[in-house]
Formats: C-alpha cells, sequence, structure tokens
C-alpha cells in the first residue's frame, strides 16, 4: 500500500506520516512549502518522502497524484483559522483551499481510482439542541464561513467520489501549531484565574490518537461519514481547562462563564458539538483513548519537546 498525506506541515498530517511509518507503510508527505517545514522532533515525519503541491492548484494536484499513483489520499490541508476567515479579504482564499482544493483533490483521486479520506468538522451544524449530531445527519447549517467551506468540501468528495471516508472531528490538538491546551498553558504561567466558556459542548481529539484510527480505516473499505473524537464523555471548555491545569499540576482557578458573558468571536460557535462516534465500533474500528488519558500522554510529549 502506498498513501499520499497532504498538509503535513499540521498537527495532524504530521502524526499520520508518523503512524504509517510505524507501520512499515509507504507513504509521501506534501504541503505548501519547498520542503516539509512541520514539527521537527526528532519523528521520521520530517525524513520521509515529500512533495511540494498547492491543492489549489488544479494542475498541480493532478501532476503529483498521477506521478505517486497512492492507493488512497489523507488529505488534512486546508484552511482552519476560524476566526480570521470571516474577514472579507480572507473568504475567497479560504474557500478555495478548502472548497476548491478539496474538488481538486477529489477529482485526481477519481482519475486515479483511488480512496480518498477527508477531514471535516463538527462546524458543518449549527450547533443547536443537546443530542449528539449523528455522523449520516444531512442538517447542515454551517454558523460560519470556516464551517460552510468545510461543508463544501465535504460535498464535493461525496458528489465526486464513490470510495470515499469523510471523518468529522472537534476541538483538536497536537504537537505541532496551537491549540486550546497551549493557550491555557500560556496563560496560566502569568494568570491564577481565567475565565472560560461553559455552554459550549464537545469532545477533545489527540491527532495522535485519531492518526492510528485514520490508517486503520483508509485500509479498509468500509465507505462513508464518520465521527471521531475521543473518548470519555461529553465535556465544556470549562471542564477542559479544569483539567489541563490539574493534569499539569498548575494553581489556577477557572470561572465557568456563559459565551454570552465571555463575548462573542468573530465567528459564531455552536453550542452543541456533541458528536455521536457510535458507527466507529459499528464497523469494526477501535475508538479512541479517553480524552483525560490523551492529554496525559499530550502533556507528557510536550514535556519532552521542552527538555
Amino acid at each position: 500500500m502506498k498513501y499520499l498525506v497532504t498538509g503535513v506541515a499540521g498537527q495532524l498530517g504530521h502524526d499520520l506520516m508518523n503512524e504509517l511509518h510505524k507501520r512499515g507503510i509507504e507513504a509521501v508527505g506534501s504541503d505548501l512549502a519547498p520542503e516539509y517545514a512541520g514539527v521537527r522532533d526528532g519523528s521520521p515525519a520530517a525524513d520521509m518522502p515529500y512533495v511540494s503541491m498547492d491543492i489549489t492548484d488544479r494542475d498541480r494536484v493532478l501532476e503529483v497524484i498521477e506521478s505517486v499513483r497512492p492507493d488512497g489520499v489523507l488529505h488534512c490541508a486546508a484552511w482552519t483559522a476560524v476566526d480570521a476567515a470571516e474577514d472579507e479579504d480572507k473568504r475567497e482564499k479560504v474557500a478555495a483551499i478548502n472548497a476548491c482544493g478539496t474538488q481538486n483533490i477529489a477529482d485526481a483521486c477519481k482519475e486515479a481510482g483511488c480512496k480518498m479520506l477527508y477531514l471535516s468538522t463538527d462546524y458543518v451544524f449549527d450547533g443547536t439542541g443537546e443530542k449528539p449530531w449523528d455522523p449520516d445527519c444531512k442538517d447542515y447549517a454551517p454558523l460560519n464561513v470556516y464551517g460552510q467551506s468545510k461543508l463544501d468540501g465535504e460535498l464535493a468528495v461525496s458528489g465526486t467520489l464513490e470510495k470515499y471516508f469523510i471523518v468529522r472531528i472537534a476541538w483538536v490538538f497536537g504537537i505541532g501549531g496551537g491549540n486550546f491546551i497551549k493557550t491555557m498553558l500560556r496563560l496560566g504561567q502569568t494568570h491564577s484565574e481565567l475565565r472560560v466558556v461553559s455552554d459550549q459542548i464537545g469532545t477533545p481529539t489527540y491527532t495522535y490518537d485519531l492518526a492510528r484510527l485514520l490508517v486503520d480505516m483508509i485500509g479498509t473499505d468500509r465507505y462513508g461519514y464518520y465521527h471521531a473524537t475521543n473518548e470519555g464523555g461529553y465535556i465544556s471548555w470549562y471542564d477542559f481547562a479544569v483539567e489541563i491545569f490539574r493534569q499539569a499540576g498548575m494553581n489556577v482557578t477557572v470561572h465557568p462563564v456563559t459565551t454570552a458573558e465571555y463575548g462573542e468571536s468573530k465567528a459564531k460557535r455552536p453550542f452543541n458539538s456533541r458528536l455521536d462516534r457510535s458507527k466507529l465500533a459499528e464497523n469494526g474500528f477501535t475508538p479512541l483513548p479517553d480524552w483525560k488519558d490523551a492529554l496525559a500522554r499530550y502533556l507528557e510529549e510536550l514535556k519532552k519537546l521542552d527538555a
């Protein structure tokens, strides 16, 4: 087997390359930079085969996939700056990357006859109610530009291919890039008290654990829509912050506040980010570990990087 991974400069793409290497599976990474520009933590990802590819350049995408001839493409490349996506001067670029770029990948996969795995988000839903969103639910109603662009990417994949996986994730954290955990740890160095919203509910997703699942998944023909976050129930950002400081041994008091009390962000966030993950086990996939366990392992990895 041979796979192409897009977006390897990001936290998930990096972990996917490491997971593929661990299993002895041939893989080629891609991103915008001329050379690999992701996390350099001594792991194999930085030294694996790499090709520069702008997913918004249709001809280049077709050329790379024709040249690599992968059995599947794990498409992680995306615009992920949610608030910045709301800026008028950024919206065209967001659509070009998340919608048109994904369409280019899907078209190239169709021409090559290979399968595709696309990473999406809970933001394709409107976040109302308290019931977990079913992966096959089609009640789409994105609240922001980012969510709409990822939904457009979903529709590009499902409308082009038969051999595809669409995997929605939420509250992502990994070694590369910024995330909520790193923000809390940074703020905790200078603040003894913090206010964190308690009315947005979901579950974190550790890219290290997610990478294992995605490699398992793309090796099968169990196509369709899935939701994948860590196990351990549904929590608020406030709950997450409290556990972060507890495990990190930091004396920070966290005060729960509503989204309204905290102040609206530029991009509207869903209140209900509960994703129903039961389809994973139903289709023979091993669910991700408990989020508290994932957090503990992640904090240990951060310590190693700082050592």
